[in-house]
C-alpha cells in the first residue's frame, strides 16, 4: 500500500510510520516539523516538510505519492492553546483538513482522520458511544468535530469512504514530556528529572488512557473500511490521582505532587465506549495501563541517560 501520513514526524504519527514500513508499505510523511522531529522519520519513509494549510504543497505531496490512503494526524492538539487562540486552532484543524480532503479527492485516496473522543463528547456520566451527544467545551473539540463533519459530507457528496477515529488520551514512548504534552509524559518527565509534578484541579477527574501501540493498531485496521466514526479507547476510566500513583510505581520515584487550580476547557470525566470498533474493525485495546506506563517510563528514562551522556 502507498500511504501518506500527515504529522508522521510526531508522537503517534511516527509510531504509525514504523508500523507501515514494517509491513512493507510505501510511506510519505507530510509534516511541518513545528512539533514533530526529523529524526523520528525512519529510513525508508520519504519526508516532505510542508504545512497542511498549504494547498499547493499538500497537492504536490499527494501527486508524488499517489496514495491509496492518507492517515491524517497533523493537528493543533493543545486544548489550552485552542482556548487562547481559537482562530489558529481552526486554521490548522479545519482548513488544514479541508486541504487534505481536497488533495485526497483528486487522487481517489481514502482518509483516516485522527479525531478526539473526550473533547467532542464533553462530560461523560457513562462510557460514551459514537451516538452520544456531541458537546465540546473547547475550540479544539469543536474544530475536530468540524473535521469529522467534512469527512462525512464528502461521503455523502462524493461517495468517499473516509473514517474518523475518536482517540482517548493517547500516551506512550516519544510523547514530549516538556511544554504542553500529555499528562503521562509530563508526570514521567518530571519524575525522571527528580522534580515534583503538578495536578490541576483535585485529581479526581478521569480519562480513558490508550497506549500508542493500541492506537496504531486501530488506525491500521480502519484503512479500507467502508467509512464511519469509531471510538478508540479502553472503556476504562482512570483518575489523575490514580495515574500519578501508577507513574510513581513505574518510576520508583516517590515524589508528592503539587496542586493548582483547574484549567479552563478541561473535562471532569471522560470515558469512551469502544464496542463499535471491536465489532467493525476487530480492534480491542490490549495494553494494561501499568504495563504501558512502564514501557513509557523505560523510554523516557533511557532518553534522559542518553542525553546526559551526550552532554
Amino acid at each position: 500500500m502507498r500511504a501518506v501520513v500527515t504529522g508522521g514526524a510526531g508522537f503517534i504519527g511516527s509510531h504509525l510510520v514504523d508500523a507501515l514500513l514494517a509491513r512493507g508499505d510505501d510511506v510519505l510523511v507530510l509534516d511541518n516539523l513545528s512539533t514533530g522531529r526529523r529524526e523520528r522519520v525512519p529510513e525508508g519513509a520519504r519526508l516532505v516538510e510542508a504545512d497542511i494549510r498549504d494547498a499547493d504543497a499538500v497537492g504536490a505531496a499527494f501527486g508524488s505519492a499517489e496514495p491509496g490512503v492518507c492517515f491524517h494526524l497533523a493537528a493543533q492538539a493543545d486544548v489550552r492553546r485552542s482556548v487562547e487562540d481559537p482562530a489558529f486552532d481552526a486554521e490548522v484543524n479545519v482548513l488544514g483538513t479541508i486541504r487534505v480532503l481536497e488533495a485526497a479527492r483528486r487522487h481517489g485516496t481514502q482518509v483516516v482522520f485522527s479525531s478526539t473522543g473526550g473533547a467532542i463528547y464533553g462530560e461523560c456520566d457513562t462510557p460514551a458511544p459514537e451516538t452520544a451527544p456531541r458537546l465540546p467545551i473547547s475550540p479544539y473539540g469543536t474544530s475536530k468535530l468540524a473535521g469529522e463533519e467534512y469527512l462525512a459530507m464528502e461521503g455523502r457528496l462524493y461517495g468517499a469512504s473516509h473514517v474518523s477515529l475518536r482517540f482517548g488520551n493517547v500516551y506512550g514512548p516519544r510523547q514530549d514530556p516538556h511544554g504542553e504534552a500529555g499528562v503521562v509524559a509530563i508526570f514521567l518527565g518530571r519524575l525522571a528529572a527528580g522534580e515534583p509534578f503538578t495536578i490541576f484541579g483535585d485529581g479526581t477527574q478521569t480519562r480513558d488512557y490508550a497506549f500508542v501501540g493500541d492506537v496504531v493498531r486501530a488506525t491500521l485496521a480502519a484503512a479500507g473500511h467502508a467509512g464511519g466514526v469509531f471510538n478508540v479507547g479502553t472503556g476504562r476510566e482512570t483518575s489523575v490521582l490514580e495515574l500519578a500513583d501508577a507513574c510513581r510505581r513505574a518510576s520508583g520515584v516517590e515524589l508528592e505532587p503539587g496542586f493548582a487550580e483547574a484549567r479552563l476547557g478541561e473535562l471532569q470525566r471522560s470515558i469512551l465506549d469502544p464496542a463499535l470498533a471491536e465489532r467493525e474493525l476487530g480492534f480491542r485495546a490490549e495494553t494494561d495501563l501499568d504495563a504501558g506506563i512502564a514501557t513509557t517510563w523505560e523510554s523516557i528514562s533511557s532518553e534522559g541517560v542518553a542525553g546526559s551522556r551526550a552532554n
